[in-house]
């Protein structure tokens, strides 16, 4: 006698697709960096940044205490935080969007 498969009820078989998280570039405010250091740094680190939007970016770091520079997939927010880090910038951890 063979058993003959069993499907429980209420399930389907349809393949749920999940969307990897974003996570967020934050710069934080800090004593020792200059405006124009902060604006260079984004300009050269964070792809597609204007002059324009950086020293938006650069400001709201000043005024506001931080700034988030850049939304995305993990691994190139790892790649610019930690690009930004080391040139000097002050890093809030990643977090996720």
């Amino acid at each position: 006698m063979t058993a003959s498969p069993t499907v429980a009820p209420g399930k389907s078989s349809q393949t749920i697709s999940k969307t990897y998280p974003n996570y967020k570039v934050i710069v934080l405010n800090d004593d020792f960096n200059t405006f124009q250091h902060v604006a260079e740094c984004l300009m050269k680190y964070i792809p597609g940044m204007t002059s324009d939007r950086a020293w938006e970016l650069t400001n709201q770091v000043h005024y506001e205490g931080q700034a988030t520079v850049w939304v995305g997939p993990q691994e190139p927010a790892e790649l610019y935080h930690q690009q930004l880090s080391r040139a000097g910038l002050t890093m809030a951890p990643l977090e996720k969007a």
